[in-house]
């Protein structure tokens, strides 16, 4: 008799650990009710949304990156020989945002060093503009999704409340599943884009400014230049 207790109790536990092992976040997401499907359907979007700025910000902050060490030392030799266009064309093929400041320095040549340096800057606001293009929007989804995980937590809890009041005093823990499933999903799903599309944020800052930098020192070395003595 209390061999065959044992080897039930051995049974049931093994289907319990069964059914552990089976729970998936895909059931999770399905248990959830409609309402956590539509929040974790919307944290979806939002995530693709923000994977896709980065990589394309990612890129093409890198490759504004690349300069030549050597560029400016040839610009220095074209301009100081009057070789203005062969400058120009070395901008052109360079194809970076430093060497369209460049370019666009040398196409002011020969008026005052004023109106140079307030076309450079000027420039340089525009190359800024299209390196920070859409990064924003980054910065948005890493402060909204969290809320959104948040506004599903409190619609679950909505839910298992009234299945509670509507028990009439026998609560079952499966009639709170499905609030419950809502809850806890909608948060972790919220916190786990809030926290990527943050990181991702930062990073391309980071990368931005660096290109900025390039940016600022190539034409302050670019008005030394033209400050040199002939």
């Amino acid at each position: 008799m209390l061999l065959s207790m044992l080897q039930d109790s051995t049974e049931v536990l093994a289907d319990a650990i069964s059914e552990e092992k089976t729970l998936s976040i895909y059931k999770l997401i399905m248990d959830g009710g409609i309402g956590g499907q539509i929040i974790i359907a919307l944290l979806v979007v939002l995530l693709t949304v923000a994977l896709y700025i980065y990589f394309e910000r990612f890129f093409t902050i890198r490759a504004a990156s690349k300069t030549d060490s050597n560029f400016m030392n040839q610009i220095r030799d074209n301009v100081s020989h009057g070789k203005l266009d062969a400058a120009k064309m070395l901008c052109t093929q360079t194809n970076s945002p430093a060497s369209r400041l460049v370019e666009k320095g040398i196409s002011r040549i020969g008026k005052p060093l004023e109106d140079i340096n307030t076309a450079i800057e000027n420039a340089g606001r525009l190359e800024i503009y299209k390196l920070e293009k859409n990064v924003p929007v980054l910065a948005t989804i890493a402060g909204a999704a969290p809320m959104i995980g948040f506004l599903g937590t409190v619609i679950g809890m909505i839910v298992a409340i009234h299945e509670i009041a509507n028990a009439g005093g026998q609560i079952d823990i499966k009639m709170l599943s499905d609030g419950l499933y809502t809850a806890m999903t909608t948060t972790v799903a919220g916190l786990i884009v809030g926290i990527i599309s943050y990181i991702q944020y930062n990073h391309l800052v980071v990368r931005t400014n660096k290109v900025v930098y390039e940016m600022e020192a190539k034409s302050v070395e670019f008005l030394d230049l033209l400050n040199e003595p002939i």
